[in-house]
């Protein structure tokens, strides 16, 4: 017996006005301290307080995959590697499952491919027209201890081989040592190289040692104009975090409301099961609402989390789970 999901599940693309961010202010975010304790018992509430099951848990499955950053970002990479990726981005689920959900003409595909600068060429090779915006790490990813000029070179040549995104990384000193107007001045320099490339801002939220500085430096980068911010570069011993999602969350949603802005939210780093995605997608419902469940607004940085997704689909459709070599994620 077929199961179809509602049609409502199609992309449809918002309107929000860019983030052009505001001049720095220190007095906006001096005053935050972030409450340690609450944060992390609200986090601790968020799985146990919803449950999504059946129909409705694979319609938040498929959100969940049309806000995926399909990434390799491998050492070994090579141009076979990257194509085989872009082939996933275009058709991330068997035809067969979509089939059976009734969902094969919806268009579902994910919302970018991100990969190393020397591999941006191969990803827009891979992607031929399918629309897909490719995602180039730079600023010397992960890291970041280059010099700015060099930060903006990279920027630029990554920009002029056709990425339409660009995840850069913030200079995690300036952050340790409150050195906010300097990270402002970096981050604007950044997203004036950008120019029409929507700009991903990585905290490397693993590398910062309290909520506050998460806070502060959260809204630092988007008062100088960051389209996203990001927790992790996927490479830090601790990655992405329900806790510190929330408190980069709270310090989106008091953006906008100071600003008019919507910026949106890239957890990274260690996503790799469809339960944790859901559990972002209800985290974002619950404290941004329903105009952040969208690509242009928030993503996910991933690579296998596109497989474990694949397979809790089938087992909607067929009652079975399947061996994880038949959804192979690139």
């Amino acid at each position: 017996m077929k199961v179809k999901l509602m049609k409502s599940n199609k992309n449809t693309k918002p309107h929000h006005k860019r983030n052009d961010g505001i001049p720095f202010d220190a007095n906006l975010f001096k005053d935050i301290n972030i409450n340690r304790s609450a944060v992390e018992r609200r986090a601790a509430t968020l799985s146990g307080r919803r449950s999504v099951k059946k129909q409705w848990q694979a319609a938040w499955l498929l959100k969940a995959l049309s806000c995926i950053d399909l990434t390799t970002l491998a050492g070994d990479d090579t141009k076979s590697n990257v194509h085989r990726l872009c082939a996933k981005a275009m058709s991330p689920v068997r035809l067969d499952v979509l089939k059976s959900m009734g969902m094969d003409d919806a268009n579902i595909k994910v919302a970018a491919v991100c990969v190393y600068h020397n591999l941006i060429l191969d990803a827009v090779d891979g992607l031929g027209n399918s629309n897909i915006p490719i995602a180039a790490v730079s600023t010397g990813f992960p890291a970041g201890n280059i010099p700015l000029a060099e930060k903006i070179k990279q920027i630029e040549l990554s920009v002029a081989a056709g990425a339409k995104e660009i995840d850069i990384v913030v200079s995690r000193n300036l952050v340790l040592q409150s050195n906010w107007k300097a990270l402002y001045d970096e981050v604007a320099a950044c997203r004036k190289a950008c120019g029409d490339a929507h700009m991903k801002t990585i905290l490397a939220t693993g590398e910062i040692p309290t909520y506050t500085k998460v806070a502060k430096a959260s809204w630092v980068c988007m008062m100088a104009g960051s389209d996203f911010i990001k927790t992790s570069t996927g490479k830090e011993s601790v990655n992405a975090t329900i806790p510190v999602s929330l408190v980069m969350i709270r310090a989106i949603r008091a953006y906008h409301e100071l600003t008019g802005f919507k910026v949106g939210f890239k957890p990274a780093g260690g996503i790799s099961k469809a339960k944790q995605a859901i559990n972002w997608l209800v985290l974002i419902k619950e404290e941004l609402g329903d105009e952040w469940l969208h690509p242009d607004l928030f993503r996910f940085g991933a690579s296998s989390l596109l497989g474990d997704i694949e397979r809790q689909l089938e087992h909607f459709v067929t009652g079975r789970y399947s061996a994880s070599f038949r959804h192979p994620m690139a």
